[in-house]
């Protein structure tokens, strides 16, 4: 019987994942499903021909070159990648592979729900009751803001933007974008492509983050580019905390320069920010946009279909480095 290549799982994963893994593969897993450090990283990487982690666990460059050169495949259960360093890892000669596509219908529906518990006062609402305080009603009271026939601004028209975008249809939004460049048409669906962001943010009544945490995009979200949206917007963000200055968002809302916010995504995860917590116009939720029975399932599955395509010498299909 052939040898099992051997693969370390850094998180608990559903049950029906780890089923095929263990089928498949000689596997250990992280039992206490805690974060391990880097240094605590390395020495569990050592044994392993594989890793499947999660974006909780980084690959720095420093991480990268303290592996075990039998160690040549980094399949992520995410589809974001800012916590691998790509160019350490292609040049130690380690694949690196992501899940798109199959967590997109959980995301968007998370940025739906923080949407609209950014605009009708959700979280507000919720405390007030558990803590037994309401007592009163007027049609002046819980005023919020309705989205139905509003400006959607998508910030990044990837998997995730077009499905939030088809969701913001639903609503009797108007449907606004900025990309890199525009999509093909049959995937915008009439929605208007801005080429700058000045452009975009000045056409969203809502603005919805879906763009990758790179270089370019860390701290998009500031004091100067939230002065380009119009007065009392919404600000979502299902993607990475890092979008945001977080100082900055503070301000906005505190100022009413922003109606709301609807943030599943924080700078420091876990834990969040205890400044924007502590600010009644802001919806909040643990990073949980993909959390479905659904999508994890989805994800484990995809992430070991890269891992079984790299180890029957197919270059995996989601490969990103």
């Amino acid at each position: 019987m052939p040898v099992k290549p051997r693969l370390l799982i850094t998180r608990k994963l559903t049950d029906a994942v780890l089923a095929r893994a263990a089928r498949d593969y000689d596997v250990m897993i992280n039992a206490e499903d805690r974060v391990f450090g880097s240094a605590e990283l390395i020495a569990k990487c050592q044994e392993f021909d594989a890793v499947l982690p999660c974006h909780s666990e980084h690959f720095s460059a420093d991480v990268i070159s303290a592996l075990p050169k039998r160690l040549k495949i980094i399949a992520n259960h995410s589809v974001g990648v800012d916590h691998v360093d790509l160019a350490a890892a292609k040049d130690a000669g380690v694949v690196v592979t992501n899940t798109p596509d199959v967590l997109s219908d959980a995301t968007a529906e998370i940025a739906m729900l923080c949407m609209l518990g950014a605009a009708r006062r959700g979280a507000e609402g919720d405390a007030m009751i558990r803590a037994g305080k309401w007592d009163f009603w007027s049609p002046a009271f819980m005023v919020g803001r309705q989205v139905t026939g509003k400006r959607f601004g998508v910030l990044g028209m990837g998997r995730v933007g077009q499905v939030a975008a088809e969701r913001a249809r639903g609503f009797g939004m108007t449907v606004h974008y900025h990309n890199r460049k525009p999509v093909p048409e049959h995937l915008a669906k009439g929605a208007v492509f801005h080429d700058t962001v000045e452009g975009l943010f000045g056409n969203s009544d809502v603005l919805s983050l879906h763009c990758p945490a790179t270089k370019d995009t860390t701290g998009i979200i500031n004091k100067d580019t939230l002065t380009m949206l119009p007065d009392r917007a919404i600000l979502v963000n299902t993607a990475r905390g890092n979008l945001v200055n977080e100082d900055d968002l503070v301000a906005a809302l505190e100022s009413g320069k922003l109606f709301a916010a609807g943030l599943d995504v924080f700078r420091d995860e876990p834990g969040g920010n205890p400044r924007i917590s502590a600010l009644k116009n802001v919806f909040l939720l643990p990073h949980i946009g993909s959390a479905t029975e659904e999508t994890r399932d989805a994800m484990g599955y995809r992430a070991l279909d890269n891992l079984d395509a790299y180890f029957k010498g197919r270059d995996p299909g989601d490969r990103v480095a």
